[in-house]
C-alpha cells in the first residue's frame, strides 16, 4: 500500500535508502516499507486515492481451517454459489449504498458510491469475495458479504438485492459478515496523482 510522509531535503538516492531502513527499523515486524521514492508536494495518499479494492474471505466447510481462523469467516452450512453470483452483480454500478452501511457516527454528504466490480471466486472450500469501487461506506464492504452469504443460504433471493438498494435503509439488507475476513488488497491512483521516482 502506498504511505507518504514528509521528510528534510536530501538527494533523491539518499533519501529514499534512508528512509526505508530507518522506517523498517523502527516498524512492527508485520509491517515493512518496500520501496521509497519521491513524490509531488500536494500528494496524499489517503485523500487522492481514485478507488479501492476490497477481498473478503470466507471458508465454508463443516470444519474450521485452523490456519486461517485469523482471516476468513468461517461459514460452516453449505453456501449456494450459483445464487451468490446471480446476486453479485446487482452491486455493480452507481447506488446509493445506505442499506449495506453502518452508521459512521458522522452525517455523509452523500451516500452514492460506484462499484466496477463485485464478484467472487471459489477454490476448493475458500471463497474469496472481490468488491471493487470508487469509495466505501463505514462496513459497506461487510454488509454486501454479509447479504450475498445469506443469499447464498437461502434467506434471500439473488434479485431482492434491487430491492434492499431501492429502499435506503439498513434493516431491510443482510448482516454485517465479520471483520476479520476483510482485507484491503489495493488502492488506484490516477496517473496525474501517482508519486514519481527520483
Amino acid at each position: 500500500m502506498v504511505a507518504h510522509f514528509e521528510g528534510r531535503p536530501q538527494s533523491a538516492r539518499c533519501q529514499r535508502a534512508s528512509s526505508r531502513s530507518a522506517l523498517n527499523a523502527w516498524l512492527p515486524e508485520d509491517i515493512r516499507v518496500l520501496a521509497v521514492a519521491r513524490a509531488r508536494q500536494d500528494f496524499h495518499a489517503r485523500f487522492q486515492a481514485a478507488g479501492k479494492q476490497y477481498r473478503y474471505f470466507v471458508w465454508n466447510h463443516a470444519a474450521t481451517n485452523p490456519l486461517i481462523r485469523h482471516t476468513a469467516w468461517h461459514v460452516p452450512r453449505p453456501l449456494d454459489l450459483r445464487a451468490m453470483r446471480r446476486a453479485a452483480p446487482f452491486f455493480v454500478g452507481q447506488h446509493d449504498f445506505q442499506s449495506f452501511a453502518a452508521n459512521s457516527g458522522y452525517a455523509k454528504a452523500s451516500t452514492v458510491r460506484t462499484l466496477a466490480r463485485c464478484e467472487l471466486k471459489q477454490r476448493g472450500r475458500l471463497m474469496t469475495f472481490i468488491i471493487e469501487g470508487d469509495g466505501f461506506l463505514y462496513k459497506m464492504c461487510r454488509g454486501i458479504v454479509g447479504t450475498l452469504v445469506q443469499v447464498g443460504l437461502d434467506k434471500f433471493p439473488p434479485d431482492e438485492v434491487r430491492r434492499m438498494l431501492a429502499k435506503k435503509d439498513r434493516r431491510v439488507a443482510g448482516m454485517t459478515a465479520p471483520a476479520h475476513g476483510l482485507v484491503l488488497w489495493k488502492v488506484y491512483y490516477r496517473r496525474a496523482n501517482a508519486h514519481r521516482s527520483g
